[in-house]
């Protein structure tokens, strides 16, 4: 009888199902809805429901979103201000077998949100940190830009003032991956004026009120949405996404020089294969070339 194979030992914790089950001890990450309070998953609910404390941005935001799920829990704010004050405290709970929900007014925590000091203590401390995904800005704006989505940078919110906000957008201009930022309603079309600058005419995007009753995006080149007059000072948060640099056309020392390191780990097909796909060239010129390189006639 052949022996029964053996698994391969977890390399971290599994979560417990819910509800029948004890919520492992840890930190737990938990994203909160961005604006429709129907967009919190089952799962973040049960660890709410479940954690001995939640850490919060604004203690009055979580707290009429507990309410609205009929859920009380002790409530600790957990901003820039308190984040220093409160870790003690919270790494006290989780030493003691304790679960800690940290939540975001809006969003995924950590993204333009303090806690990525605690989550690298708690780790230190050894205890678990649990990822409870959910609703994302950025991501929600990105599936309805229009824009490239195989690549793209998050670089949050531009600096408030102009000088150092034009040097922040030109050290981005030559990036190949869709851009995107959050930005404040009121200085909307100064940063806008500002990317036109450094990014030019680029296809980009702007969606304010995401999930809520007013949700908008209004797409179109940069420097028209720069002077669209809805886009002045609106209101809320907002996420700008703008398209990616386009790629340069290579040349043929760019194309020699890549053939000839790719010839140094692999043969003229494979090489030429490689390569044109990285610089957008023909293939079959690509592979004479590579001979010729080779000295092979």
């Amino acid at each position: 009888m052949p022996d029964t194979p053996q698994r391969e030992p977890a390399l971290v914790p599994t979560y417990p199902p819910p509800k029948d089950q004890d919520l492992a001890p840890g930190l737990y990450i938990v994203a909160t809805p961005i604006g429709n309070l129907r967009d919190i998953t089952l799962r973040a609910l049960d660890v709410l429901a479940q954690a001995d404390l939640v850490l919060a941005e604004d203690t009055r935001v979580t707290g009429k979103l507990l309410s609205a799920y009929g859920l009380k829990k002790p409530l600790e704010r957990y901003d820039e201000h308190a984040a220093e004050r409160a870790r003690p405290k919270i790494l006290a709970v989780l030493a003691k077998g304790g679960r800690v929900a940290l939540v975001s007014d809006a969003g995924t925590p950590l993204v333009s949100d303090p806690g990525y000091r605690l989550v690298n203590e708690v780790l230190e401390a050894g205890a678990n940190v649990w990822p409870i995904p959910g609703a994302s800005a950025l991501l929600a704006a990105l599936t309805v830009s229009g824009l490239p989505t195989d690549r793209f940078m998050f670089v949050g919110f531009p600096p408030t003032k102009s000088l150092a906000r034009k040097s922040f957008f030109a050290d981005l201009a030559a990036s190949r991956a869709t851009l995107i930022f959050y930005e404040g309603g009121p200085r909307l079309a100064a940063s806008l004026a500002d990317m036109t600058q450094a990014f030019g005419p680029r296809p980009a995007s702007v969606s304010r009120e995401l999930t809520k009753l007013f949700e908008t995006t209004i797409r179109g080149p940069l420097d028209v949405l720069a002077a669209d007059p809805r886009l002045d000072s609106p209101k809320g948060e907002i996420v700008v996404l703008v398209g990616p640099a386009e790629q340069e056309a290579a040349t043929e020392a760019d194309a020699d020089a890549a053939l000839s390191e790719a010839l140094t780990r692999m043969g003229p097909s494979e090489a030429a294969a490689q390569v044109a796909k990285a610089l957008g060239l023909d293939r079959r010129s690509l592979y004479r070339r590579a001979l010729e390189l080779k000295g092979v006639s």
